[in-house]
């Protein structure tokens, strides 16, 4: 923004300072709300996070399947901005799936096989500790049926 928008969007300092003030007690809100859980269940909720979107989902297919680094300019491979496909490569770089280094001018994308295998892991891990059995029923889900069984 600049200057002259931000008179446009405020008129008044207070309606600004309400505004910052909101938005930092927001954000103060979620990190106290994900604080509340144990350590490990964060650590978990961050590495879906960064899975639950289709183009790092498909960014990471690529590098695997074809079992080469990317370099340069990848936006002609994926339907996306450059600009786009750059957030999602630093999130994944965040999320250490990927690491990068720089060849001459270009950046290289390679998929961090040991973090792979570990999120491998986890995933697995957590599923095991959800399995239920096959005869497993939720009661709601059988009330419901049971209900539209007889109407």
């Amino acid at each position: 923004f600049s200057p002259s928008n931000f008179a446009d969007l405020y008129s008044t300092s207070k309606e600004f300072l309400m505004y910052v003030y909101a938005k930092i007690k927001i954000k103060e809100m979620v990190i106290a709300k994900t604080d509340l859980f144990e350590e490990e269940l964060q650590k978990r909720a961050n590495l879906f996070k960064t899975l639950a979107h289709p183009a790092r989902l498909q960014i990471l297919q690529y590098l695997a399947q074809t079992r080469t680094c990317l370099s340069g300019d990848i936006s002609d491979i994926f339907p996306l901005s450059r600009t786009t496909l750059n957030q999602h490569m630093h999130e994944l770089k965040e999320a250490g799936l990927i690491c990068c280094h720089l060849k001459g001018s270009k950046t290289v994308y390679c998929l961090d096989c040991d973090k792979i295998e570990e999120i491998k892991n986890i995933l697995t891990g957590f599923l095991n500790e959800i399995d239920l059995p096959e005869d497993f029923c939720c009661e709601k889900r059988s009330i419901r049926k049971e209900a539209f069984l007889t109407v």
